[in-house]
């Protein structure tokens, strides 16, 4: 099973979340990912996540976090002990989310959101010190991240895999030359064989 968590302001809409639900659709598995609209309150946006695996095995699972999403999946990975991939995951969303405070826009449909001061504490009580068992993470961070600090992601998750791209966005652009990677690192094969007759 895949859980695919997006990023502040994004949605099941965005390019990388829908780009692995066409994979795994054309690989038969479709019904193996979910990807779900998160709530901007981050306790909220835990509990669905929460909701959407709790009848999963962690041996399983493997979470997928984009941008703030990757710091939920962090948080997650640590308590389930399951695999989790990091798109350029924000490090310290409670600082960096501070100026944000206030009713902002969804990328995908425009439709206005508040984010409320109470959500900065809610980012500070998911944070995690070193990750343990970094085997279980696999990092993709862009140099060319025009939002946040690529050294940050790579210094967070030292011993972790890591495919640092140079240049590139925050969005990760090109991310279609990653996916393979990415479903391998989640058990999905993603060979000729697999794709056979697809």
């Amino acid at each position: 099973m895949i859980l695919y968590l997006h990023g502040f302001r994004s949605s099941p809409q965005s390019f990388k979340a829908r780009l692995l639900a066409e994979r795994m659709q054309r690989l038969g598995r479709a019904a193996e990912y979910l990807c779900p609209q998160l709530p901007a309150s981050p306790a909220a946006a835990i509990a669905v996540a929460r909701a959407c695996i709790q009848a999963c095995d962690p041996a399983g699972l493997t979470l997928i976090g984009s941008s703030l999403g990757g710091y939920y999946a962090t948080w997650l990975a640590e308590q389930l002990g399951c695999r989790a991939v990091l798109l350029n995951p924000a490090v310290k969303p409670p600082r960096d989310l501070e100026k944000y405070i206030g009713v902002s826009t969804q990328y995908h449909s425009d439709e206005p959101f508040e984010f409320k001061r109470e959500y900065i504490e809610q980012l500070q009580a998911l944070q995690i010190g070193p990750i343990t068992r970094p085997e279980r993470y696999f990092l993709i961070a862009a140099t060319g991240d025009e939002v946040l600090d690529w050294q940050e992601m790579v210094g967070h998750y030292r011993q972790a895999r890591q495919q640092v791209i140079q240049g590139s966005d925050h969005g990760i652009s090109e991310f279609a030359e990653y996916a393979d990677a990415v479903l391998a690192f989640c058990g999905i094969a993603c060979g000729p064989a697999a794709t056979a007759g697809a």
